[in-house]
């Protein structure tokens, strides 16, 4: 019983030494504040209670303070979240929301959806923080139905907000430099110029680069034999990343257009097994968009939204075995190309009522010189209707998505068969007391995601009758908010929510005939049930000091129900923790400003079957900053020193895939 109550006892003892912060979410749109909607993250991003849906934000200066780099390392901070790391700063980073999945996911950047047919998976590791406004987590999807059809498309949703210009009277551009160096080699400068072009046209430029060896120690231990400290290799990155951006206003709308190019060489710092410590496996990425964005209201009753993007991902993968003998050969190139079209028009029916039709068309291509590959191409079109009303104290969404799908492959090859699935969507609010800042949620949602096109047309492995991974997602839920501005703590935010989840169909690798050869097949049926806790405290005394605490707690029970003849029948998924949790406190005064972060993950299981030799033993960390900010001129100086898994915890996020220890980082940032 100790061991099962001990995670939770220990989140409130950190929250209440060192607290953190309530992630603070995005007005819920609506019809009177539709033109508004990407200026205000930062405006009025400060109330739970607004939202239908359940939501998390780290946004702004919030966002900034975190010792985070990369979106993947913010995202740890939110509740019901799992985050696989493969090994530091150069592995793989990838998202899972309330045990779903990785596929389940839906990345939207600048509010259009970042897409990789070929295997589902967006490596959140190369979406830098330093020129982002906002992160924003949706579990369902976001409480508004002015949106495109992709939108309604996912079991959980994260928005990456891009930084807006704003200019103050008689501006015309501003520049943010920011140099960033410390452990494992790191060289890290960053660049953003803001222009206003005339009263209506503004345009950011952003670019970063980033160096880091990947290098850093770590101890390894064999059961009954010893321990030793080794050298994590081949974890070296260089990457750079370019964003040019175009902000137009209209009469009573606005438009965007985004060109994003990053470009890296890394190696793989692979699994510790069986005392080889060291891999030569490289890969080099290319990824480029350019997308645009155009909404106009053209009443009070009508609004127009569109948007358009084309994308291109290349990806190279060499693993010479003249390099490590221990590797099979393999120099493979893959390249993507995606196109994608959206249409939304909302329309009043009644000042409290208000309905959308959303129409999208994507197009994905995919080559590869793999042996008797089919050439894969996928068409998409998806059509959504959605209605909202909003009384008094009760709100109330609905939404039926449409999704159809067609492939095609070289001639001579078998497609998968083509797919059409409609699914709905219900969710409701209820303030029950007027005079009170008391919100009931609750919604329903059900959603599918289409095997991809590794899964049904990779040589030797897909499989072209695989049916898609179908969720079933039920929640229920409460915020509750407090203004106290006659004492010390300001405000008091809770929200938590309750819920059960099935995944139907699950799609999951097993070998065939020969053991190098596997396939997909449809095996899996999860059933998941969980809490999900955030709190936020926000103190002053005097008008000088300023302290805000968050703290987010998770527990789930996601459990393997396949197959009743398995040993292992209704055990916990793999790498699924019971519980897990984070706490952050940021402390200000004057020009000085500390935060401290804390992170924990609970026991959890390394396979299907939980067994002790497959438990994994629970982690944490906990995360230092200081910065001191100095009025110079003609600009500001900003000057931070970060200490990074201060009690230098030796911890793996994957089994065998060993995180670095305490760490360090010195950054200096000057804007004008």
């Amino acid at each position: 019983m100790f061991r099962q109550f001990f995670p939770a006892v220990y989140l409130c003892c950190a929250w209440m030494l060192a607290g953190g912060s309530v992630a603070q979410p995005v007005h819920a749109q609506n019809r009177l504040d539709s033109l508004q909607q990407l200026e205000e993250v930062v405006v009025t991003a400060n109330r739970l209670t607004k939202e239908v849906i359940p939501v998390q934000q780290l946004a702004g200066a919030q966002l900034q303070r975190l010792s985070s780099h990369s979106v993947a390392d913010a995202i740890r901070y939110f509740s019901g979240v799992q985050i696989k790391d493969y090994g530091g700063v150069g592995g793989l980073k990838t998202v899972n929301i309330r045990s779903m999945g990785t596929n389940h996911v839906g990345v939207f950047y600048d509010g259009i959806e970042l897409g990789n047919a070929q295997n589902g998976t967006v490596d959140l590791g190369r979406f830098s923080l330093d020129n982002m406004e906002a992160v924003t987590l949706y579990n369902g999807q976001k409480s508004a139905i002015f949106q495109p059809a992709k939108d309604f498309g996912s079991a959980g949703s994260i928005y990456l907000q891009s930084r807006v210009p704003r200019f103050t009277e008689g501006e015309k551009q501003k520049i943010k430099a920011t140099f960033k160096t410390g452990s494992f080699g790191t060289a890290n400068p960053a660049m953003v110029w803001d222009r206003k072009l005339n009263d209506k046209v503004s345009s950011s430029l952003s670019a970063e680069y980033l160096y880091t060896t990947g290098k850093y120690q770590f101890t390894y231990r064999v059961d009954n034999s010893y321990d030793t400290t080794a050298v994590r290799k081949n974890g070296d990155v260089n990457a750079l990343r370019l964003e040019e951006g175009l902000f137009g206003k209209l009469k009573g709308g606005y438009w965007r257009a985004k060109a994003y190019f990053y470009r890296s060489e890394r190696g793989y710092p692979g699994a510790v097994v069986k005392n080889k410590f060291s891999h030569e496996d490289r890969q080099w990425d290319t990824n480029a968009f350019l997308q645009g964005s155009f909404k106009k209201d053209f009443s009070e009753r009508y609004s127009l939204m569109a948007n358009a993007k084309y994308a291109y991902d290349y990806l190279h993968y060499l693993a010479d075995p003249r390099r490590d003998e221990a590797l099979m050969y393999v120099d493979n190139r893959y390249h993507q190309h995606e196109a994608y079209a959206s249409i939304a028009n909302r329309y009043s029916l009644l000042p409290v009522w208000d309905i959308n039709l959303s129409a999208d068309y994507q197009f994905n291509l995919l080559n590869a010189d793999l042996t008797d590959f089919v050439y894969p191409r996928r068409h998409t079109e998806l059509v959504a209707v959605a209605t909202a009303l909003h009384l008094d104290r009760f709100k109330a969404q609905a939404s039926l998505l449409g999704t159809f799908v067609q492939d095609h492959v070289n001639a001579g090859a078998k497609a998968a068969t083509g797919k059409a699935e409609w699914t709905p969507t219900a969710i409701v609010s209820w303030q029950p007391f007027g005079g009170t800042d008391l919100n009931l949620r609750a919604f329903y949602k059900r959603i599918f995601r289409m095997p991809t096109l590794n899964d049904l047309y990779y040589t030797f492995i897909g499989n072209i009758e695989l049916e898609p991974e179908y969720t079933n997602q039920y929640n229920i839920g409460v915020t509750y908010a407090k203004e106290l501005k006659r004492h010390w703590l300001q405000r008091v935010e809770v929200q938590a929510d309750v819920y059960y989840n099935e995944v139907e169909n699950k799609i999951v690798a097993m070998p065939t005939s020969n053991f190098f050869r596997w396939t997909m097949v449809n095996l899996g049926e999860v059933e998941i049930r969980g809490v999900d806790v955030a709190a936020q405290l926000d103190w002053q005394w005097g008008k000088d000091w300023r302290l805000s605490n968050r703290l987010n707690y998770t527990y789930q029970k996601a459990q393997d129900f396949t197959d009743p003849s398995d040993t292992y029948y209704g055990d916990q998924i793999p790498y699924i923790p019971w519980h897990s949790g984070s706490a952050t406190a940021t402390l200000s005064w004057r020009t000085w400003e500390a935060n401290y972060s804390f992170i924990y993950t609970g026991e959890r299981y390394s396979s299907r079957a939980n067994i002790p030799a497959n438990y994994v033993l629970p982690w944490y960390t906990s995360d230092l900053s200081l910065s001191k900010l100095l009025r110079t001129r003609p600009g500001d100086l900003k000057l931070t020193l970060e200490v990074n898994n201060l009690l230098n915890q030796q911890y793996e996020v994957v089994i065998c895939y060993p995180m670095p220890g305490i760490n360090f980082k010195a950054i200096v940032q000057y804007t004008f």
